[in-house]
């Protein structure tokens, strides 16, 4: 079917405005991603002190008791709601199916607790994402709560968090980080490693109570950190899939305007063929006429 000139701006116009929105998710994508990454490196300054207390606790404890091994396998998964970042719940999901079956899931979106459910694995419970920089807190401590929750009666947790985070090359990877029991490597280096003080570290509290409110402060803040690297990564998978796009729209921009020239072209062409028969035939009617 023959294109028109009309038909041509009409599509032209319709792709101008696809490139506009997106573009505008582009930008989108760039302008969201800064303060999530600035908040994941905030949340290291607290953990460190956690850390710092964790050390101060162990350096003048005894050894810790070692978790049974009829802990409760818990997962962690961070997901998103928000669309447009190509199959980042699909594969996060076949990635944590591999390592966590018959293991009690707990996922951030409802996409990604779709997504874990087509793969066979259960959810338990699923939490919204956050949806600016201010919920990445409130998610973190509605995480730690649950996961306190799930410990009530002594039964012990072994919890790994499942999120996609960026490698050194800037690259998408999915990444499983234990979470509890605490590293045993950690645990050891903190007892044997001097407290870097004349002063050696007191508390008050009961020993019981003081480390588990140090093991919650570790929960929230690496519940805190992967929470905004997930969303970090996801603007950048988001980016990246409106860059291609754009390029897409782009080429089919400059598909169109070169059909569009080909086209005036080629009337341009028509007009002038028309108007040079025209003037040939009105030649020889002129010239019949002057013989007669």
């Amino acid at each position: 079917m023959a294109q028109t000139l009309d038909a041509l701006a009409r599509r032209s116009a319709s792709m101008k405005g696809i490139r506009s929105v997106v573009h505008t998710m582009k930008t989108l994508s760039v302008i969201n991603a800064a303060p999530y990454e600035h908040a994941a490196r905030a949340i290291e300054a607290y953990h460190a002190t956690v850390l710092d207390g964790l050390h101060a606790f162990l350096s003048q404890s005894g050894p810790l008791s070692a978790t049974g091994k009829d802990a409760q396998r818990v997962v962690v998964v961070f997901g998103s709601d928000h669309g447009l970042c190509g199959n980042y719940n699909e594969a996060l999901a076949a990635h944590v199916v591999r390592g966590f079956a018959g293991a009690t899931v707990l996922c951030v979106g409802a996409q990604m607790a779709d997504a874990l459910s087509d793969q066979g694995l259960g959810v338990r419970k699923a939490f919204f994402p956050p949806a600016s920089v201010d919920g990445i807190g409130r998610l973190a401590n509605l995480l730690t709560r649950k996961l306190d929750a799930m410990q009530q009666g002594g039964h012990p947790l072994d919890v790994s968090l499942a999120y996609f985070a960026r490698d050194e090359n800037g690259l998408q990877e999915a990444r499983i980080v234990g979470l509890l029991p605490l590293d045993p490597e950690m645990v050891a280096d903190f007892q044997a490693k001097p407290w870097a003080s004349r002063s050696l570290p007191q508390f008050s509290m009961p020993s019981d109570d003081l480390f588990m409110s140090l093991v919650r402060g570790h929960l929230f803040a690496s519940l805190f950190r992967a929470a905004a690297e997930a969303l970090v990564t996801e603007n950048a998978a988001r980016l990246a899939l409106m860059q291609q796009a754009e390029q897409s729209v782009d080429d089919r921009l400059d598909a169109l305007l070169s059909d569009t020239r080909a086209l005036r072209q080629t009337e341009i062409t028509t007009e002038l063929l028309d108007v040079i028969v025209g003037f040939e035939a009105l030649k020889k009617r002129r010239l019949g006429a002057d013989k007669a």
